[in-house]
């Protein structure tokens, strides 16, 4: 995947609208971003699935998330990192690049391939609740 796109959005983070952790997160990043700087689109999302085909991840078997950040495309820890690492009082959380990437990934990955056995997944796409009222993109 490259590591920049020519993306017409800024701070879109793509998530899997059905895994109950990827929700849990979208709302954990919104609660706490009080400046509004984060949107969100479910991959499942007309709008999710353009963003994900562009970032050459499968829209029908998602194995990661991702931020579009100043242009660049995060995935896997370094979209986790950097999402948090933008909230205010976690940007200590930025220490952790100090981790070599191929462990941090590892963990990741560990986590997104048990995700809905250890987490649960919903019949249908969640797209939010009232706090994210004006932040989740779902049309192209």
């Amino acid at each position: 995947m490259a590591d920049h796109i020519e993306w017409p959005d800024d701070g879109i983070i793509l998530y899997d609208g059905v895994c109950v952790f990827s929700s849990r997160w979208v709302r954990f990043v919104a609660k706490r971003d009080r400046a509004g700087c984060f949107r969100f689109t479910p991959i499942e999302s007309p709008y999710g699935r353009v963003l994900a085909i562009a970032l050459e991840i499968d829209p029908d078997d998602p194995d990661t998330n991702a931020v579009l950040l100043d242009g660049r495309a995060l995935r896997r820890s370094d979209a986790a990192l950097a999402v948090l690492a933008s909230l205010p009082g976690w940007q200590g959380v930025a220490v952790l690049r100090q981790v070599p990437l191929w462990l941090r990934d590892g963990v990741y990955a560990l986590i997104a391939r048990n995700r809905y056995w250890l987490f649960g997944r919903r019949t249908s796409c969640s797209v939010g609740g009232s706090g994210l009222t004006g932040r989740v993109l779902t049309r192209v």
